[in-house]
């Protein structure tokens, strides 16, 4: 019996949803950040079993939107509920379950015909005795919703614990069908989509709180370079950040261009990774004045 389909994992800002993404791929498909709203986009790890294909769907977290781009990250959200065979709920088990935690469970509980997880995340920041109350507060959120849990799953991502037991789950809830991608997959999305990302997850670190929000990146184009040894090839990659006031675009080069250096520094070495051969990078950072509520520059920027 071989099993195949789509769960989508679900939680306001900054609730473990990208870092249990990676853990569960055994690799970073998913950029992660401390700040809030890190996510903008919905990603889709592929997970193959010889019990099954799970296609693990990470989305933006739900929050009360105050933009444009805010509108359009909840709408992507609910879009990608009736699309999926299960929603996976995550809540941090060292925060206490709050108004976002309920306004997401209550949505979700209303979807017909869906498999409801209840993922309790960052188990290593918290103590058993605090995880015991933290797991009866799920069950009893449940309970206040008519939600019937499918599983109550604790989980630490940074320690791997109980994530192969995740998985298990997850593909146990899923109908039974053929593989929907190749079995050598692990994502589908194209790689300056992601080389982006790893830009944008540089430029966050060490920022000021107001700015992660404004910043956005568009890779140009990734060519390889011409003329290098078969054995030692390279790419050169030419990016644009985009924030939206010229005093950001100072934030973000910093003195003598300083802080843009470490971004392109920090971005190479990921890209490389990623990539798998040497990079030039090329950044420029430009001002796109209010693109986070301006519906031309945002599908410009691709949202």
């Amino acid at each position: 019996m071989f099993r195949s389909g789509f769960a989508a994992v679900v939680g306001r800002p900054n609730a473990g949803k990208s870092t249990l993404l990676n853990a569960v791929m055994g690799t970073k498909v998913a950029i992660t950040s401390d700040r809030p709203q890190t996510t903008r986009r919905t990603i889709r790890g592929i997970v193959n079993r010889p019990e099954g294909q799970l296609i693990l769907v990470d989305t933006p977290g739900m929050h009360r939107p105050r933009t444009l781009l805010g509108e359009r990250l909840n709408d992507e959200v609910k879009d990608t509920w009736g699309n999926v065979d299960s929603i996976a709920l995550c809540i941090p088990a060292n925060e206490s379950i709050g108004p976002g935690d309920r306004f997401i469970a209550s949505a979700i509980a209303q979807l017909p015909k869906k498999n409801l997880y209840a993922i309790v995340t960052k188990i290593d920041t918290v103590n058993p005795d605090q995880l015991a109350t933290q797991l009866m507060a799920v069950a009893e959120l449940g309970t206040s919703l008519e939600i019937d849990w499918t599983a109550i799953i604790p989980v630490s991502a940074v320690r791997n614990e109980q994530v192969d037991i995740l998985v298990r789950e997850l593909i146990n809830g899923l109908p039974e069908g053929p593989t929907l991608f190749p079995d050598d997959s692990s994502a589908d999305e194209p790689a300056e989509i992601f080389v982006a990302e790893l830009i944008r997850e540089a430029a966050l670190r060490g920022v000021q709180d107001e700015l992660p929000h404004s910043i956005a990146v568009v890779v140009e184009e990734i060519t390889p370079r011409e003329g290098r040894p078969a054995d030692r090839p390279m790419s050169d990659i030419h990016a644009n950040i985009f924030v939206e006031r010229d005093s950001q675009k100072a934030i973000v080069i910093g003195k003598k261009g300083s802080r843009l250096r470490t971004v392109g520094t920090e971005a190479r070495a990921e890209i490389e990774k990623y990539l798998g051969v040497a990079v030039y990078l090329d950044l420029r950072v430009k001002v796109a004045k209010d693109w986070q509520r301006d519906p031309k520059q945002l599908r410009r920027l691709g949202f």
